[in-house]
């Protein structure tokens, strides 16, 4: 069966009602932050499972659709990538990104050596890997259709959701350990009296001028956003075949990054950040949903344990590398714990993830203004740029062993 462009948004608007209703009401999916589309596209993926197993029926969706709205969501990220916040970050920002590199690279070593070991194509290794834990849904979904395509693997889309859904959950259950370990090695001068905990809200960084979403600031957003589809797409064309072929999404989101910082450098011109968020978060909730929906699970019997057993590994190196790694380069102190809390929720899961490990952290023991300006400046889009650009060193090393 067949589904057109106009019926394929219909169910996939569908599919994020269902799981906006399943998440508000369901404590667990609540509380590990699961998000909408997974939910909902998870639990459709699974009725139209059983209706292939059980009347041999197969579905598919407008695909087309479904790939204009993953260029959206990416070039909604590198819209978002203003370098002015970067320089006020200072010192401490780029060493969480140097931190946050270094485990982007050993989650795809891990995943390579780890698939080769255990007898499978070490592309899937990149997918339980940085892909899809530093990465999460949205980069999880994007390049299983390139390494689809580069490696002709089979159900790496389905591997791909797994894999994040896992990541987010686990992301969300070690930041806690992780913190109340490290909280135990530090003096007790050294951590904020119980009277501050009443601050907490005020460590939320907020830029002091957001503009808000009107007309105008929608169509200057769609805008900007057309001419990063047109310009990495034919990026793409040029670069395809050579040294500096990159999947599409790569070159939108660079195209992004590059209209953002020259409006603001060149012309002074103050993005509406809002619009680009609101926009950003519908391309890549629709994206999704569509995509979870032409999920063929039954295509994972077969790789479920392997990769299972890469994931456990995962999780335990993200714990050591929050302990020994993230919390001394970040300065051995409270910030530094507060930090590695949320190094393990979007180094597996996502930033929503990180943001509720160090809630969890400063609601008993006092605001870290540090940790809420960096981890959520660098989950939300330095981290992709990052793991875009290491994954394409990556790629080549699976190639060799492939």
């Amino acid at each position: 069966m067949i589904f057109d462009t106009y019926e394929t948004v219909a169910l996939a608007c569908l599919v994020l009602l269902v799981g906006y209703f399943l998440v508000k009401r369901i404590r667990f999916l609540n509380y590990y932050n699961i998000p909408e589309p997974v939910v909902g596209g998870f639990l459709v993926a699974i009725i139209l499972t059983v209706v292939h197993q059980i009347w041999g029926l197969s579905f598919s969706f407008d695909t087309d659709l479904q790939r204009t709205m993953m260029l959206v969501f990416f070039s909604s990220i590198g819209l978002s990538a203003n370098f002015a916040r970067l320089v006020k970050g200072g010192k401490p920002l780029v060493i969480f990104l140097f931190a946050a590199a270094g485990l982007i690279a050993l989650q795809n070593t891990v995943g390579i050596f780890g698939s080769i070991l255990l007898g499978l194509d070490p592309a899937y290794g990149l997918i339980a890997g940085s892909v899809t834990l530093t990465g999460g849904h949205g980069t999880g979904a994007a390049w299983a259709e390139d390494l689809t395509a580069r490696f002709g693997i089979q159900g790496a889309m389905e591997l791909a959701m797994a894999c994040a859904t896992f990541g987010l959950v686990l992301g969300g259950i070690i930041g806690g350990p992780v913190a109340s370990f490290l909280l135990k090695r530090l003096h007790k001068d050294e951590v904020p009296e119980d009277e501050n905990v009443d601050d907490v809200e005020e460590a939320f960084e907020k830029p002091v001028y957001r503009r808000k979403i009107n007309t105008r600031s929608v169509i200057e957003t769609i805008t900007m956003m057309s001419l990063c589809l047109f310009v990495g797409q034919h990026l793409d064309m040029w670069t395809k075949g050579t040294a500096l072929q990159l999947p599409t999404f790569v070159w939108c989101l660079f195209t992004g990054v590059i209209i953002r910082n020259s409006l603001s450098l060149l012309f002074k011109f103050k993005v509406a950040d809002e619009a680009i968020d609101v926009l950003g978060t519908v391309g890549l909730s629709i994206f999704l949903a569509i995509a979870l929906m032409s999920l063929k699970l039954w295509e994972l019997a077969g790789l479920a344990l392997p990769i299972f057993v890469i994931l456990i590994v995962q999780v335990a190196v993200m714990a050591v590398y929050a302990v020994f790694v993230t919390y001394r380069a970040m300065g051995k102190d409270y910030d530094a714990i507060v930090l590695s809390a949320g190094h393990c929720g979007f180094g597996l899961g996502a930033t929503p993830t990180a943001v509720a490990n160090m809630q969890a952290v400063t609601s008993h023991y006092g605001p870290s203004h540090k940790a809420f300006l960096i981890v959520p400046m660098v989950g939300a889009f330095f981290i992709d740029l990052l793991n875009a650009s290491l994954l394409k060193v990556f790629v080549e090393v699976a190639a060799f062993f492939h």
